[in-house]
C-alpha cells in the first residue's frame, strides 16, 4: 500500500488570508465574525471549480480549524487586541485611521499572538507580512512589519531573549 500524497500548498497561510478577509468583511458589513466564518466555510474556502484562485475571491486551500481559531480569538478578545495594536502605533495614528485591510490583518495577528506560543512569533510575523504584501503597498508592508514586530516582542518576550 502506498503512502497518501503529501498535501501541497500552504493551508495555514490560506487560513490566515481567509481570517483577514473575514475580519475585513465583518467590519464592513456589521455581521458577526461567526456569521462571516460560516459564509467563508460554505462558499469561499476549498476548491469550487478547477480554476478558482485567490483572485476569484476564493481561498482554495485553508486550514479551517486555524481559520476558526483566529476569528474566535479576534472576536472574543477584540478590545484587548485593539488595545495592543494601539500601544504600538505612533501618537498621531489611531486604529480607525489605518487602512481597513491593514486593521483586519493586525487584529488577526494580534489575536494569534495572544492565543498562545505556537506557532513561534517569527512565523506569525512572516506569514502576515506575506499577506500584507499581497494586499497593500511596500510602505504599508514596512509599517505593518514594525507594528507586528513590536507586538510580538511585547506579547512573547521570551521568544526574543528578553522582555522589553
Amino acid at each position: 500500500m502506498s503512502k497518501p500524497p503529501k498535501p501541497t500548498g500552504r493551508p495555514r497561510t490560506g487560513a490566515r488570508v481567509a481570517a483577514v478577509q473575514a475580519l475585513f468583511q465583518a467590519e464592513q458589513t456589521g455581521e458577526t465574525t461567526e456569521t462571516v466564518a460560516h459564509q467563508f466555510i460554505r462558499h469561499r474556502i476549498g476548491a469550487g471549480g478547477s480554476d478558482d484562485t485567490f483572485e476569484d475571491g476564493r481561498i482554495p486551500l485553508a486550514h479551517i480549524p486555524l481559520f476558526e481559531a483566529i476569528l474566535k480569538a479576534a472576536a472574543t478578545r477584540s478590545e484587548a487586541t485593539d488595545a495592543e495594536i494601539r500601544t504600538h502605533l505612533q501618537k498621531d495614528w489611531t486604529l480607525e485611521r489605518l487602512d481597513p485591510v491593514l486593521r483586519a490583518l493586525l487584529r488577526a495577528a494580534a489575536a494569534e499572538l495572544m492565543a498562545g506560543t505556537e506557532p513561534p512569533a517569527r512565523v506569525v510575523i512572516n506569514e502576515y507580512l506575506d499577506i500584507v504584501r499581497g494586499f497593500l503597498d511596500e510602505e504599508t508592508s514596512r509599517f505593518a512589519n514594525g507594528v507586528l514586530d513590536a507586538m510580538a516582542h511585547t506579547l512573547r518576550p521570551t521568544e526574543f531573549g528578553a522582555a522589553r
